[in-house]
């Protein structure tokens, strides 16, 4: 019977209030889809990272005949500075940092140079001994690099140490400031989901402080009387939850995996079952504030 009773007065709760039910739901889906988004933007950079860093290589270019580092002054490097480098890496401490080493020649680097920039204008005047020979190593923790750049960068014959982590960095950090941004503005449509909630609970309240007022009279319970306006709140700030990771979820599906992931089949772009997590984070968010909020609203405006 009770249950039955406070069924009956979230019904009419959200009957008569149905607009403000809406805007409600609204909003929720709204800020809750920015959370969603900066959630999932983090999920793609940690996706891109643990790929890429995984690939980064340190390149570590000898000198050619017009390079200008002062370790050069005796100009391209010679064979015996080829090996002592090799040597370097095959031993401690660096060995165990080295996954892999691959050592390209200048003819090497000038056919993928080729290979890579077929428009380049200069591709055709181009020639071997130009481009630097180097050392790709493959590192088994991508953040040593600085290790290989302090042991071989004054070493002799060699031009410069590149951590090809660096062209990446920009990339990361920019994704970084869309994360906070979107988390900015999913903070203020939350405290506006807060409000507009809070605004809900009091006007239905205020509409039905005639039927609370009979229900203490009669002895009904804090919790009784209380109880169904909370869950108004709760259960419109539930279906825009719900709404909002439907919609991420669309987006990851139809957007991402079928029209982005094979364009760029290189790009570990994330997938719909890692999406899955950030539905009951969303649902658990929109229960907080608005139970929150009604429970606030209420205290300060309807004594029980």
């Amino acid at each position: 019977m009770r249950l039955g009773f406070i069924l009956g007065e979230i019904g009419s709760g959200l009957r008569r209030n149905l607009s403000m039910v809406v805007s409600v739901i609204l909003v929720t889906v709204v800020s809750l889809a920015f959370v969603g988004a900066a959630l999932m933007l983090q999920q793609q950079i940690d996706n891109m990272k643990g790929y890429w860093y995984d690939r980064i290589q340190v390149s570590v270019f000898l000198c050619n005949k017009d390079s200008t580092n002062p370790s050069c002054v005796s100009g391209a490097y010679t064979e015996a500075q080829r090996a002592d480098i090799q040597a370097k890496l095959d031993q401690p401490p660096l060995q165990q940092y080295v996954k892999t080493v691959e050592f390209e020649t200048q003819e090497d680097a000038l056919k993928h140079f080729k290979e890579q920039r077929p428009d380049s204008a200069i591709s055709d005047s181009l020639t071997a001994d130009q481009l630097p020979a180097s050392f790709r190593v493959s590192m088994t923790d991508p953040e040593k690099y600085q290790i290989f750049n302090e042991a071989l960068s004054s070493v002799p014959g060699v031009d410069q140490v590149v951590d090809q982590r660096t062209a990446l960095e920009p990339i990361f950090t920019t994704m970084r400031i869309g994360t906070i941004a979107a988390l900015v503005i999913a903070g203020l449509m939350i405290v506006a989901a807060f409000l507009l909630v809070a605004t809900t609970i009091r006007l239905s309240a205020f509409s039905r402080r005639r039927e609370t007022g009979i229900m203490r009279l009669v002895g009904a319970s804090k919790t009784v009387v209380q109880l169904p306006f909370i869950l108004e709140g709760v259960i419109a700030a539930f279906i825009g939850a719900v709404l909002a990771s439907a919609g991420l979820w669309a987006v990851t599906k139809f957007v991402i995996e079928d029209i982005w992931a094979p364009a760029n089949p290189v790009t570990p772009f994330i997938t719909v079952g890692q999406v899955w997590w950030i539905a009951p984070v969303l649902i658990g968010i929109s229960i907080v504030v608005a139970g929150l909020s009604s429970w606030i609203t209420l205290r300060k405006y309807l004594k029980v």
